[in-house]
């Protein structure tokens, strides 16, 4: 673990866990298991806590190349879904990042005949998104944007897809404030959508976002993310 950047347990796991994604997104090497190069198992507590954290973007490397997951990652994310489900006046975001976490699991690693699944969760309301202003919006995308994949229609890309030039605003507003992790973020969404305006320079927006703020390994990720979705989407 990279002491430097971990100002407690949780946050050194999430650092750890957040690396090991952005190296799996670089090679494209779906045999790794993310978790096990980040020395998490499923009885390691702090561990499940940071893929919480980091929630489906655990399986985003086999996501965006369209292959398996590691079997070892899909049993510590089904334990994170297990060990922390959403309390009843939980915020949106957290209720949201939990129903991602379990239709990502149901796509990607389907349970066997006979085993047991995670309890079904019903997509939450997203209401709330399309009167929000769009500071409050592209903050809250930003937080939200292990949602930002493709093919996983949602409430809340269907809210950034009809809300792309505020999106695009609180992109540059973020990057003014050096506020990098929002900024990689609402960039990953406007990557995955699309729509942005022209003027925006999203591409170079974010080689500056990845170049400033890229010492967070949760930056380079939403970064690569919204590259190699840039990339498929213009083949």
């Amino acid at each position: 673990m990279d002491q430097t950047h971990a100002s407690s347990p949780l946050a050194g796991a999430v650092h750890d866990l957040a690396t090991e994604v952005v190296l799996a997104l670089r090679s494209g090497d779906h045999l790794a298991t993310v978790c096990g190069a980040a020395g998490i198992d499923e009885e390691n507590r702090t561990g499940i806590a940071a893929v919480r954290v980091i929630g489906a973007d655990l399986l985003l490397p086999s996501v965006l190349y369209g292959r398996h997951p590691h079997p070892g990652d899909v049993a510590v994310l089904d334990r994170a879904v297990r060990e922390f489900p959403p309390k009843p006046d939980a915020p949106a975001a957290t209720a949201w990042s939990h129903w991602h976490m379990i239709s990502t699991l149901q796509r990607m690693a389907p349970p066997a005949p006979g085993a047991a699944a995670p309890g079904t969760y019903a997509e939450p309301d997203a209401a709330w998104l399309e009167e929000a202003p769009w500071q409050a919006f592209t903050h809250q995308l930003s937080v939200l944007a292990p949602l930002a994949v493709p093919a996983t229609p949602s409430a809340v890309q269907r809210a950034a897809a009809n809300r792309a030039v505020d999106l695009s605003r609180g992109f540059v507003r973020a990057v003014r404030r050096r506020d990098w992790l929002q900024a990689a973020g609402a960039g990953r969404w406007l990557a995955a959508i699309g729509g942005e305006p022209a003027t925006l320079g999203l591409d170079r927006g974010l080689d500056f976002v990845e170049l400033m703020g890229g010492h967070d390994p949760r930056v380079t990720l939403h970064v690569r993310a919204a590259r190699l979705m840039a990339e498929a989407r213009a083949r």
